[in-house]
């Protein structure tokens, strides 16, 4: 066993978070001597817990969750392009002499999406919503090559935002109505970044024959949007494939070392039962 490291998430609320057994479930398979924690930390207290931390020498990372992650891109000394681009960071690694924030939620959706069988790369795509987890898919559905992203959402200015985040990634937006979401939902692969039940009312508009699904929620699972893309013969993925493959990321950051995504993912379903 390596010596003992330290790395924990952060959010407000996090007792809820699933991203513990994550982590710890890859440093058993890696043979690492190390914790993760889940600390609660609401955004007014974010300054001062971030500094104590870093007092500790043996801490090596931290996953960052809502509502912080702009907070975390904005106190990293230093920042990768994707980070900057997304106006969020969900990781923050601690070096020597600076901390540097990246941010893996793209690389999770790319996962999920692979996972439930996207093959090549893809013209087009779908996104519901427009927050930020949307700027994670435009990030994602770019490097899988769509350069038109159709989006619904129920604010138009908020998708007006998002326009020129995909500007950044060199994509264009098409914006769709809520109650006209068909467009959206006839791509050949959709990610819907929306809360809970949020979609719920998309189902409706479901195709015949639907591409690849990521709905982020996982809990409950399936969504009524899941549900009706799975009846109409499309692929899905959850939620938790996403958080499974941004953690692997996070994990390979910290460790320098392949992350065991099988186990992590077989963690994750299991801290649901």
């Amino acid at each position: 066993m390596t010596a003992t490291k330290r790395a924990a998430v952060l959010g407000s609320p996090i007792a809820h978070s699933l991203s513990p057994a994550l982590h710890r479930a890859a440093y058993r398979k890696l043979g690492l001597d190390w914790t993760y924690d889940a600390i609660d930390v609401p955004k007014d207290q974010f300054t001062r817990v971030l500094a104590e931390l870093l007092t500790d020498p043996s801490l090596v990372g931290l996953s960052v969750t809502m509502p912080l992650k702009e907070l975390a891109l904005a106190a990293a000394q230093e920042a990768t392009v994707i980070a900057r681009q997304t106006q969020a960071a969900n990781t923050l690694i601690v070096g020597a002499n600076s901390l540097s924030a990246d941010n893996t939620d793209p690389d999770g959706i790319i996962w999920a999406l692979t996972r439930a069988g996207l093959a090549g790369r893809v013209s087009h795509a779908g996104i519901i919503g427009a927050g930020a987890t949307a700027r994670s898919a435009v990030a994602a559905l770019t490097k899988l090559g769509a350069h038109t992203l159709y989006v619904v959402a129920r604010r138009p200015e908020a998708i007006a935002e998002l326009s020129k985040v995909a500007e950044s990634f060199g994509a264009r937006v098409v914006p769709t109505a809520w109650d006209a979401p068909e467009d959206v939902l006839a791509a050949p692969v959709v990610v819907s970044t929306v809360p809970g039940r949020a979609a719920d009312d998309l189902a409706h508009a479901v195709g015949s024959q639907p591409g690849v699904l990521l709905d982020v929620v996982y809990a409950p699972w399936p969504t009524v949007l899941a549900t009706a893309w799975r009846d109409n013969g499309g692929a899905v993925a959850s939620g938790l494939e996403m958080l499974v493959g941004q953690a692997g990321r996070q994990v390979e950051l910290m460790t320098g070392l392949q992350p065991p995504m099988e186990a992590m993912l077989a963690a994750g379903i299991a801290a649901q039962l």
